[in-house]
């Protein structure tokens, strides 16, 4: 079980920043550049998070990305996190490429119909034509995983880390298989990093609450 983890290793740091203080105290999340003519969190044309959250949906295409992170880390309850996510979602699957978005569909079509052969043999093309694009690395994970290839599953989720430190639904990703190879510190720092940039995320929230339980319960 511990050839899985060498594959996380390169993990352990970002999982760190996230959910370990430093000797100079605990640390900040890493911050992503913001877009290019939007202004950034606190800047004079950005507003206050609690404008930003009045936002209507549609106006959330002019926010930058860590105007829509920042939505995220004060949303009330899920509900009022979900624009905010979508939005997320929806650039990280901008990929700024026709041929890569026509693969990433394909790969889809593939994965909903549980081929994933042949999603992963669209999806190998995907990051060897742009390995810059973290979403190709994440939605192989989702195909390795699904065939329970798990250290090759970490590897790419490895990969989209390194590219978008901030991937939430990549920090799931790997908590869920870390928890199935029984690793469950290792787990539990996954779904505590994913929970300091999306603090709503339900499937995060109910899987680390189940595993402190159980460790609760080891100590006993």
């Amino acid at each position: 079980m511990r050839k899985f983890l060498c594959l996380s290793a390169g993990c352990a740091a970002l999982l760190a920043a996230f959910v370990l203080p430093s000797a100079a105290g605990a640390q900040e999340l890493p911050r992503a550049n913001p877009s290019p003519g939007h202004p950034s969190p606190g800047h004079p044309s950005g507003g206050h998070p609690s404008s930003i959250m009045r936002h209507e949906a549609p106006s959330l295409r002019d926010l930058s990305q860590d105007e829509l992170f920042e939505m995220l880390k004060i949303a009330p309850n899920e509900a009022s996190a979900k624009p905010a996510e979508r939005e997320l979602l929806r650039r990280f699957r901008e990929s700024d490429s026709d041929t890569i978005d026509l693969f990433m569909g394909w790969a889809s079509q593939a994965m909903n119909g549980e081929e994933w052969g042949a999603a992963l043999d669209v999806l190998d093309r995907v990051v060897i034509l742009d390995p810059g694009f973290a979403e190709g690395w994440n939605k192989r994970a989702t195909a390795h995983f699904a065939q329970k290839e798990y250290g090759k599953s970490i590897a790419d989720i490895e990969r989209t880390l390194q590219i978008e430190p901030r991937h939430f639904g990549a920090l799931v990703g790997l908590g869920m298989i870390l928890r199935e190879l029984d690793e469950k510190d290792e787990a539990i720092a996954a779904f505590k990093a994913a929970l300091a940039i999306h603090p709503q995320l339900t499937e995060a929230r109910e899987a680390l609450e189940e595993l402190e339980k159980e460790q609760a319960g080891q100590d006993i």
